[in-house]
């Protein structure tokens, strides 16, 4: 058990609040798809999903995916249980939308989340929809997902207002990123970079 009060982050750490959300029957807002855009299955290579994992997340240090061993990554993106999306806006992927069905009747939104060039169009909304709709065309229990305190500040409102409710919370520590190289120095600006 933790104690109450204030914790130390140790050097070359970074530390954020986990929050896991969750959807037992599809909600949808009904979004629709906003002028050049399309919607459609995205089955990458690795270094086109990597690409776009830093285009989307390298302003809230997603990281994970970028750090994970090649053979391990692929074989995530080979699995018959996970589906890829993208909004394609002028022949370039500019969404990322990962669904993970690796769970017995549960759907996970692994990976969620926009480039820069479609923030604020009601991209997301739509694209939250295709999420909702792909998840439960099985016959699940639950959709779930996790954000923190790196995402985006909009994020876990965002979740609410697509109607996921919150389940639990946890703190996470984890290696800094910006200091082994997996993303630059500049990446997540608001973060602060705590060195020995």
């Amino acid at each position: 058990m933790i104690a109450n009060g204030l914790h130390n982050v140790p050097a070359g750490k970074v530390a954020m609040v986990v929050t896991h959300l969750e959807m037992r029957a599809p909600q949808l807002r009904n979004a629709t798809l906003p002028d050049g855009l399309e919607f459609r299955r995205f089955e990458p290579d690795i270094d086109s999903y990597r690409d776009l994992i830093r285009r989307v997340g390298q302003d809230w240090l997603w990281y994970a995916r970028l750090a994970m061993p090649d053979a391990e990554l692929k074989a995530i993106l080979d699995a018959d249980l996970v589906d890829i999306f993208t909004l394609m806006k002028d022949g370039v992927p500019e969404a990322l939308l990962e669904l993970d069905r690796r769970e017995d009747r549960a759907c996970e939104l692994a990976f969620f989340g926009l480039t820069p060039k479609l923030i604020g169009q009601g991209a997301g909304a739509y694209l939250m929809d295709r999420a909702v709709g792909h998840a439960f065309e099985k016959d699940i229990d639950r959709f779930h997902l996790h954000t923190c305190t790196l995402d985006s500040p909009q994020a876990l409102s965002f979740y609410k207002r697509s109607g996921f409710q919150v389940t639990r919370q946890e703190i996470e520590i984890d290696d800094d990123p910006r200091l082994s190289g997996v993303l630059p120095e500049t990446a997540a600006p608001h973060v602060p970079i705590i060195r020995a």
